[in-house]
């Protein structure tokens, strides 16, 4: 029997698992036998090895600290329902319940957000470690539980700690995880216990892959060694205000009071430019095209050499819940009762983020069994393994959902260091330094020095030849003189203590719009678009977080000079000055990250990095077209507009591609397959197939090729004039450079930025960027319609090679795949692994800014970077009826039946029932395990 476990009827999967149960076990038998005498390490592994570690779900198990019996209720996809009658209990049993199925999940995020990868990985985890220890996440977490955290908060995580501990009580490596029988190959780590602060930091891995507009600064910064001013601002174009609704659209600021009325006011139009006060930033995307009126474009090489190294170093860090800040969106929103068929509320939500294996959510129920001011909580949905409570779902009076609003929470400071300090207006400040010392699994360990000025630590310091760039740098007149070099520190939001747990309970327990507001105004870290849906009928919006007001002149947009303290944040927005909206007349909200606000409607600048509105809008008119057709939508439209795959950069171009005259019959053959597309990217179209690589060609043709080496992926090298061309002499000369990104992180991304800036320059026909170099005996292109063709037969030919020639074979699909890996050992660990814990392919449709958002980089090929992570449908009239979905499945354990038992259904669009009220769990239940005092 399993330890403290007494009357055990053994691990059992539930009742509507079994047969899949049955065929994952043949899996396992015949992969054991084929891995005779074990084919790493020299080691055997039994079938008792792989299933050591799966759950027990039913009989009893006895919990030192509970204080009265706890029901976990199973379903038949292996999702829990906790009942408890006191909180802690409830917590308790969740702790407990999380670490059964996704503990090395858990385990592996603790180690990433306190910088302690390399005890479990060894050294080739230590830069990752260095990094993560000068952004000091767990330092913060520390300092938010001891000191800004409210007692109630303290109690929970101690009780879900408990949990969590008693479920670890007496277990060895083995008996927790495939994974860490892999690992016990390599060294002898075994787990150490959970502890509260383990919980708070991982809401700051959350924080750092939903940060704003961090990427964008750099890749503006960077752009500048090849490209000019107007170039630039090409490439960052002004947020559609005209075309692509904000996500308030009733709602106006009362200059008389100086706070924000969502109450319904009329909407004082609409425009370019970024939302900004007058007289600040103006309509572009990108301060003064890019290179800024900050002083910081004074730093020539220092900034350019900084920023180069320092994407490297962001770039091999490890994923928390994103695509290390790139491409990261969501949709979500709500439709009012007026315009439903139940006469209540529908809301809807689906957050973008990477692929991962588990998936990056984890959902259960939450159960008080009498609800009371002991026991407060009834309530079920979405959370993270390793965090107390619930992050999105609903409980029995609300619901509520999230997209990242994208407000900027970041800026990167340009230091001019000096012996053992920076300047600060003229003067020398001395840095405010500390030692970690970071333990190395199988080797030595390593101490670092952290240095930090006021804008924050020196992310520079953790790249040696950043350090040595920064010595040699050269700059202008402007900046001061070079001293001992240049460095980049980080500001950021999330670096300061919050109280972002404090607003995971609070929202679990409001109650009506009121709660809701009071609860969200504690969630500073991260920014999060929060819609929200009652059973009384109302809808609603509101922009939560700690957003920085900055100096005039000084938009985020660009790196700022961090020796003229007149850059320095000024403080942050009051929490009643945020925007929100409450019951608009329009009877629905709708966001997918565009701009909160419209241009003239708000005093602050947010933002100069909205996303552009192409899913958001989409959304909007799906909608609209449902009210203004006298109908009333369902549960099902609701999913339905979830899958949307309609393209709207097809719809733009592919009435200008057919108008290219093709000689070529296989192109024209090809060329044919877009005629009467309907911009649908369904995975068995091959029209979308052509479109999406024709789209590819033409970003790289018009783009990519002109973009500098560090934006570039890497493999493309081309040849071109270095970018120190002084005279006549060196107008023949060119280098080879090759791209420097990995294929998922480099730009032309094809996003719809992109959208935008191919639709501000395709009416211009004989723009530059349509030019392109000749490229041996071929003749390049000289305007739009020529580069246009070259694109259409580029894409023949590269979906010839992956695709063959019949184009009757072709599909969307073949090239658009899901690969789901183990985000550890499934990418690190040897090739036989690596097999047994990663799944896929799984052909998609959907695409890059459409509403069904698989996306892909365009830069990097076809495959899916980033997914609908789950989606739901809450119905406010009958919250039985809602609808749920995860990317996986609830367990984190290769060949458990609940490992991916969702994907397919996910792949499919098809969303799970989701019980709420005990009868309809009752219902759906397929075990139950009871934990006893």
């Amino acid at each position: 029997m399993p330890p403290n476990t007494t009357a055990s009827t053994g691990h059992k999967p539930a009742k509507s698992g079994r047969k899949k149960g049955r065929k994952a076990r043949l899996f396992v038998l015949v992969l054991v036998l084929a891995l005779v005498g074990g084919v790493a390490y020299g080691s055997y592994w039994s079938i008792s090895t792989v299933r050591a570690s799966f759950p027990q779900t039913e009989g009893t198990i006895t919990l030192e600290g509970l204080s009265g019996p706890v029901d976990v209720k199973r379903d038949g996809n292996g999702i829990p329902q906790i009942y408890a009658s006191s909180e802690e209990d409830l917590f308790m049993a969740q702790g407990f319940v999380q670490a059964q199925d996704r503990f090395y999940e858990m385990d592996v995020r603790r180690h990433l957000t306190s910088g302690r990868l390399s005890e479990m990985f060894g050294e080739g985890q230590v830069e990752n470690d260095e990094f993560l220890r000068t952004l000091g996440w767990d330092r913060v977490a520390k300092k938010e539980y001891d000191s800004v955290l409210s007692d109630s908060t303290k109690k929970y995580l101690q009780a879900y700690s408990k949990g969590v501990n008693a479920y670890l009580k007496g277990k060895q490596g083995e008996d927790i995880s495939l994974e860490y029988a892999a690992l016990g190959f390599a060294n002898e780590y075994e787990p150490a216990e959970w502890t509260p602060v383990d919980s708070v930091a991982w809401l700051k891995a959350m924080a750092w892959d939903l940060r704003g507009n961090m990427q964008d600064e750099i890749d503006r910064a960077l752009m500048t060694s090849r490209l000019g001013p107007k170039q630039i601002d090409d490439l960052y174009p002004a947020y559609p205000y005209a075309r692509h609704k904000a996500i308030v659209q009733e709602g106006r600021y009362d200059e008389s009071t100086e706070t924000f009325d969502g109450d319904g006011g009329e909407s004082e139009g609409e425009g370019g430019g970024s939302g900004a006060d007058p007289g600040a930033s103006g309509d572009s995307g990108a301060t003064d095209g890019g290179t800024g009126a900050t002083g910081a474009s004074a730093d020539g090489e220092a900034l350019q050499t900084q920023l180069s190294g320092l994407y490297a170093v962001l770039e091999d860090l490890p994923e928390a819940v994103g695509v290390n800040g790139n491409g990261i969106g969501s949709n979500s929103w709500v439709v009012g009762g007026a315009h439903t068929i139940t006469g209540k509320p529908l809301l809807a939500n689906d957050p973008h983020l990477s692929a991962s294996l588990p998936s990056v959510w984890y959902q259960m129920g939450l159960h008080c069994r009498t609800v009371s001011d002991k026991c407060g909580f009834d309530v079920s949905g979405y959370t993270f393994a390793g965090l107390p409570g619930v992050i999105i779902g609903h409980n029995k009076d609300i619901a509520w959902g999230m997209t990242n609003s994208g407000v900027d929470v970041t800026d990167l400071y340009l230091e001019k260091l000096t012996g053992d300090g920076y300047q600060v207006d003229g003067k020398v400040k001395p840095f405010r330094t500390r030692e970690e010392t970071i333990e190395v699994a199988g080797g030595e360990s390593k101490t670092i020095v952290v240095r930090e000025t006021d804008n924050g630590p020196l992310l520079s310091d953790r790249d040696d030849e950043l350090v040595k760039a920064g010595r040699k740098a050269t700059v202008d007149t402007s900046a001061p003189d070079r001293g001992d070099g240049y460095g980049i520190a980080l500001r950021w939001t999330a670096l300061d203590a919050g109280t972002s747990m404090d607003a995971v309970f609070a929202m679990d327990r409001a109650a009506d719009w009121d709660d809701f507001r009071a609860a969200a105004a504690l969630f500073d870290v991260p920014s999060q678009n929060l819609v929200y849906a009652d059973t009384k009928d109302h809808i609603g919006y509101t922009l939560p977080g700690r957003i920085p007001t900055r100096a005039q002149g000084h938009d985020g947009s660009v790196p700022a000079p961090g020796w003229d303290s007149g850059y320095r944040w000024k403080g942050f927005i009051d929490q009643d000055e945020l925007p929100y909206e409450f019951d608009p007349a329009r009877g629905y909200i709708a966001t997918a990250n565009q701009a909160v606000v419209n241009k003239g409607d708000y005093p602050y600048t947010l933002t100069t990095d909205w996303g552009y509105g192409t899913r958001s809008q989409r959304i909007n008119d799906l909608i609209e077209s449902k009210i203004k057709g006298g109908g009333k939508v369902s549960t099902d439209d609701m999913r339905q507009m979830q899958l949307d795959n309609s393209s709207e950069i097809a719809k733009l171009l592919v009435p200008m591609l057919l108008k290219i005259d093709i000689d070529d019959p296989d192109v024209r053959q090809a060329q044919k397959l877009l005629e009467g597309w309907d911009y649908t990217q369904d995975a068995d179209s091959a029209a979308a197939a052509y479109f999406n690589s024709t789209w590819r060609n033409i970003l790289k043709l018009a783009f990519g090729n002109k973009l500098p080496k560090e934006l570039r992926a890497k493999g493309q090298c081309l040849w071109v004039k270095p970018t120190d061309t002084t005279g006549p002499a060196d107008e023949n000369r060119s280098v080879r450079e090759c791209g420097q990104r990995d294929a998922d992180q480099a730009q032309p991304d094809g996003g719809d930025r992109w959208f935008e800036v191919v639709r501000n320059l395709v009416k211009d026909e004989d723009s530059d960027w349509w030019s392109t170099p000749e490229v041996g005996t071929r003749e390049g292109a000289n305007n739009r319609d020529e580069l246009f063709e070259r694109a259409l037969i580029d894409a023949r030919w590269e979906l010839t090679a992956k695709l063959g020639k019949d184009i009757d074979t072709w599909s969307w699909g073949r090239l658009h795949r899901l690969f789901l890996k183990n985000q550890t050992l499934g990418t690190e660990g040897p090739g036989f692994l690596q097999y047994m814990l990663n799944r896929g392919p799984w052909k998609l449709g959907g695409g890059e800014a459409t509403v069904n958002a698989t996306g892909w980089n365009a830069a990097g090929g076809y495959g899916v970077v980033w997914v609908p992570s789950m989606r739901m449908v809450v119905n406010l009239a009958d919250l039985d009826k809602s609808r749920w979905i995860n990317l996986t499945g609830a367990s984190g354990h290769a060949y458990n039946a609940h490992y991916t038992d969702q994907t397919d259904k996910w792949a499919e669009g098809e969303l799970l029932p989701w019980a709420f009220t005990e009868k309809a769990v009752e219902e759906k239940t397929g075990d139950t395990l009871t934990l006893e005092p």
